[in-house]
C-alpha cells in the first residue's frame, strides 16, 4: 500500500560521536520493503513531542540530495515498508478553489475561508478562537508571495503557506503572533478536493 504524505522532521545524523538536528519538510510515500539500511533516522509518533513517549515506528534510511530513501520499522524493529522521501513539492500554478469550512477539536473552533483562480489570490480569511476566554486569532488582507513548490500569501512576519499533498492541500500559518491573542493559534488544515476541511494534527491545548 502506498500513502502520499508529508513531514515535518527533524533529523539526527550520526557521525563520529556526534549528533546534528535539523528541520525538513518532505512529501513521498511508502510502498514495497526495502533491505537497505541507511545512516539516518526519523522517530515517528501520534505526538509532536516525543520525549517522553512512546514511538509508533522509525523510520531508518540515507539523506542525500534532498531524498530521504530507507525502510520504516516497527517499534519491536520488524521491517514494514519501503519509504522515499523529497523536499520538491508539486506547483500550484493551476490551481483554482472557492473554499469555506470550519474546523474544530477541544477548545479550538476555525473558519477558514479563500478564493484563489489560476494560482493568484482572490482573497482569504482565517479565523479561530480558543475557550475559555474566547482568544482570537484573525487573518486577513494577505499578499501572494513568490514560493516554489506552492502557495504563499504574507503580510508583515505573518505567512499562510498551501502545499499540494495528492488528494489534498495543506493550509498552514506561520509567524502570525501579532495577530492572535495571548493564547489564540492556528492548527494546519488539510483541503480535499470537495472543500472539506480538517485539522492536519488534531489535538486540545
Amino acid at each position: 500500500m502506498k500513502w502520499l504524505v508529508s513531514l515535518l522532521a527533524a533529523f539526527t545524523q550520526q557521525a563520529f560521536s556526534q549528533e546534528a538536528t535539523e528541520t525538513r519538510e518532505l512529501i513521498g510515500n511508502l510502498g514495497e520493503r526495502s533491505k537497505q539500511l541507511g545512516v539516518t533516522f526519523l522517530r515517528e509518533g501520534i505526538s509532536a513531542i516525543l520525549y517522553g513517549r512512546p514511538e509508533t515506528a522509525t523510520l531508518q534510511g540515507a539523506w542525500s540530495g534532498g531524498v530521504f530513501k530507507g525502510a520504516r520499522y516497527g517499534p519491536g524493529g520488524q521491517l514494514r515498508e519501503q519509504f522515499e522521501f523529497s523536499e520538491s513539492f508539486a506547483p500550484m500554478d493551476g490551481y483554482s478553489a472557492a473554499v469555506r469550512c470550519e474546523t474544530s477539536e477541544g477548545r479550538y473552533l476555525a473558519t477558514l475561508a479563500y478564493a484563489i483562480e489560476g494560482g493568484k489570490l482572490k482573497n482569504i480569511e482565517w479565523r479561530s478562537k480558543v475557550s475559555p476566554g474566547e482568544h482570537p486569532c484573525n487573518i486577513s488582507g494577505l499578499e501572494q508571495r513568490p514560493y516554489n513548490g506552492g502557495l504563499r500569501f504574507a503580510a508583515g512576519r505573518c505567512s499562510v503557506t498551501m502545499r499540494e499533498l495528492g488528494e489534498f492541500v495543506r493550509v498552514a500559518a506561520e509567524g502570525c503572533s501579532q495577530m492572535c491573542g495571548s493564547q489564540g493559534y492556528l492548527e494546519p488544515v488539510l483541503i480535499d478536493r470537495r472543500g472539506s476541511c480538517q485539522l492536519l494534527r488534531p489535538q486540545s491545548r
